[in-house]
């Protein structure tokens, strides 16, 4: 991730069960979130933490504040994200696996609160993506070898007649019905597994966790799922998004105040098989990994589920982005394609810089 910051670093490493799929590779998908702004300036009050959760790591940075609450907040954001982990996790026992067991059967389960806040925003969000983001595809994801926390690399890919055989069901977040706090499903197909749109779920619990215990400036960065509030000082937070075939960053941003960024990544997770390379993100038209792009950025106005958002991108590709950026109202949008065409919205372009040489080229979509 780039030099250390500052002599004042603290770290922590805690690592929960693994969730979410066969490998962690360049789990940091947003890698420049500090290191852009640490040449060439004195020692600053920066205090870091890190975890495993959600299947990658997770950073949070504290600015301005002294040690002793900055470790107080910090921890207390971890258990919410350690929480927050086992209460979604998509097939190890959580609350998760036990409403799917439910929803398999054909019989109501009771939700809690924030199960129905996730899931109601969930369907709004597969509704404006016209189905490109569809949390209700655990199956197929299970069938992938995505839902194990290490894919043997000797497991082929499925066969087509079984994948064939589970889109054919059309599991649907609109299978899903909710009355009060009661849930079941009209298709037993559905399995839920939320993957990105649960990180930024929790992304934004531990901000509001950290702002409980005084904290105005920080960052927590799960992966490519990112929010960041107030300022490092008197400069804004700088935010570089990964390189999808690089060893660096790709294209940097600067935010100050509070806004979320969210990357999805066709290097997150994957498999590779006969000299063949699989991603998790899937299709849910087709069943197979989608196709077009390697990596889509969103940003947020304060807090969002914006990783269904990117997800969507993803499934998109090149063709039909603008078609999600207008149905999902996405101002800041960015799409680099399998031939490293950058795709972008004009709002989105104002802001991005890039910090390859020769930077790709360049598409801009009006939303």
């Amino acid at each position: 991730m780039g030099p250390s910051l500052t002599s004042r670093v603290t770290r922590r490493h805690n690592r929960p069960t693994q969730y979410g799929g066969a490998r962690l590779v360049g789990s940091l998908a947003l890698l420049g979130t500090l290191w852009l702004t640490a040449c060439n300036r004195p020692v600053e009050p920066l205090h870091q933490e890190q975890i495993l959760a959600f299947g990658t790591l997770v950073d949070i940075s504290i600015w301005g504040i002294d040690d002793t609450t900055a470790q107080r907040a910090s921890t207390a954001a971890i258990g919410t994200l350690n929480e927050l982990h086992r209460h979604w996790h998509a097939w190890q026992p959580s609350p998760l696996t036990e409403i799917n067991q439910h929803l398999a059967r054909g019989v109501a389960v009771t939700l809690a609160p924030d199960q129905i806040e996730v899931i109601r925003g969930a369907q709004v969000l597969s509704r404006q993506s016209g189905g490109l983001f569809n949390p209700a595809i655990g199956q197929l994801l299970g069938l992938w070898g995505f839902q194990m926390d290490e894919r043997p690399a000797s497991v082929p890919p499925p066969h087509p007649d079984a994948v064939k055989e589970r889109v054919a069901l059309h599991p649907a977040m609109d299978d899903l019905q909710l009355d009060g706090d009661q849930l079941r499903s009209r298709n037993p197909a559905v399995q839920l597994d939320f993957g990105a749109y649960v990180k930024s779920y929790g992304v934004d619990r531990a901000i509001e966790t950290l702002r409980r215990h005084g904290v105005a400036n920080a960052i927590v960065n799960a992966g490519g799922d990112l929010r960041a509030i107030g300022r490092r000082g008197d400069q804004p937070w700088r935010i570089g998004i990964r390189d999808p075939r690089g060893p660096g960053v790709l294209a940097s941003l600067e935010i100050a105040g509070d806004e979320s960024v969210f990357t999805s990544g066709d290097y997150e997770r994957y498999f590779s098989y006969a000299g063949r390379r699989y991603q998790h993100i899937l299709d849910p038209r087709s069943g197979y990994p989608a196709a077009g792009a390697m990596s889509a950025t969103v940003v947020y106005p304060g807090g969002g589920m914006g990783g269904g958002a990117s997800t969507a991108l993803m499934v998109a590709g090149p063709q039909d982005w603008l078609a999600v950026v207008r149905g999902m109202g996405l101002q800041h949008a960015m799409l680099v394609a399998g031939d490293r065409t950058v795709y972008m919205t004009p709002a989105m372009a104002k802001r991005i810089h890039f910090e390859v040489d020769p930077p790709p080229a360049v598409i801009i979509g009006a939303p």
